[in-house]
């Protein structure tokens, strides 16, 4: 496995270049937001996953922050490392927004980076507990003592322990297997592992092609145990550029807005097929969500996300994953959704959740 700190010296040279490049006309004094995101390969190329592709092409959001002399400067996280990479970017300052997930948020915060979550994402991702096709475990108890591929510090592992929890277990009443998703599927095929915790449509993958069998999800579970991601800043970059802040998260409101009609559902539902996911395995994660369509994509805060970033940073402190406990009580910052509601005209779009 390729730890987060070798990506990040790998691709900080890119992030120099692109920098040259972006500076290269002979402007030294141009203002840049860098937002990071997770990219995907696609036809032999990394590309920006979802939303985020259309809105760094549609150019919507370069027109709007050219009018005021900043441009957007797009950092692509590799997935396989995700939250370390996007952690060591705001560390170093050389990310000032990222889309990433709610554990690697915390984690970052209790290493001494202040972030704001500017733009909740409703739709939480549903996690998934695979075992062997041939396995005889029926429950989460006949897994006791056996070898559980989990990628520790992603955000699938609290949803995970979560449910542990609730059966009366801790993760140590297992053999925690710390690999990727990559690595921990080719082990559970190979019988190296006894289970693994995957997201979205990759169970789906391995149970159609008779590699494993789903006996555990978040379809059934309190909206707050899925994994949530949404748009973080640094509170240091929100408070110098609250006008930049604010154009960008009009980009991702609107590209919510354009996800939620219910007349791009095929085209979004694609989005998951990038990396060669099938698109049946997406369609049946998708049909997990009883949310009804336009309310997934809803950027407005609501009461399921604090519970569930309080459980997150309770877990990670208990676990030894952060050394202290990160006060998330003003986490959320609300007023950039709600202008970016007013500016777009979308008030009713969205329901307040209750």
């Amino acid at each position: 496995m390729i730890h987060g700190r070798k990506v990040l010296a790998l691709l900080l040279p890119l992030f120099a270049l692109a920098a040259a490049c972006s500076t290269g006309s002979g402007e030294p004094d141009e203002k840049v937001v860098d937002i990071a995101g997770i990219v995907s390969p696609k036809d032999g190329k990394n590309e920006f996953i979802g939303g985020l592709n259309q809105i760094q092409q549609d150019g919507w959001l370069d027109a709007e922050l050219a009018k005021k002399g900043w441009k957007a400067r797009w950092v692509p996280v590799p997935a396989s490392v995700g939250g370390p990479v996007v952690n060591e970017g705001f560390a170093a300052r050389t990310i000032d927004m990222a889309a990433y997930g709610d554990l690697p948020s915390v984690i970052a915060m209790a290493g001494g980076v202040d972030l704001r979550l500017v733009v909740p994402s409703r739709t939480g991702s549903n996690i998934y507990l695979a075992v062997g096709d041939g396995s005889t475990a029926r429950t989460l108890r006949d897994l006791k003592g056996k070898r559980i591929a989990l990628h520790r510090g992603r955000p699938w592992e609290a949803g995970f322990a979560r449910y542990v929890q609730s059966q009366g277990m801790t993760l140590g009443d297992f053999k925690i297997i710390n690999v990727n998703a990559v690595a921990g599927q080719a082990a559970l095929t190979s019988g190296k592992v006894d289970a693994i915790v995957l997201i979205q449509a990759e169970a789906y993958v391995l149970q159609e092609k008779g590699l494993a069998r789903i006996l555990w999800s978040t379809a059934d579970a309190p909206e707050s145990w899925k994994m949530m991601a949404g748009t973080f800043a640094r509170k240091a970059f929100l408070d110098a550029h609250p006008d930049v802040v604010q154009i960008v998260v009009n980009a991702f409101v609107r590209q919510a807005r354009w996800s939620s009609d219910e007349k791009n559902r095929a085209t979004v539902l694609s989005w998951g097929t990038l990396g060669g996911t099938p698109l049946d395995a997406v369609i049946k994660d998708s049909d997990n969500n009883p949310l009804p369509w336009r309310e997934r994509y809803s950027p407005l805060p609501y009461p399921a996300i604090q519970d569930h970033f309080d459980f997150v940073s309770d877990y990670a402190s208990r676990t030894g994953l952060t050394r202290t406990k990160v006060d998330v009580s003003k986490l959320i910052e609300r007023k950039y959704v709600d202008q970016a509601i007013r500016d777009l005209k979308l008030e009713g779009w969205w329901t307040e959740a209750k």
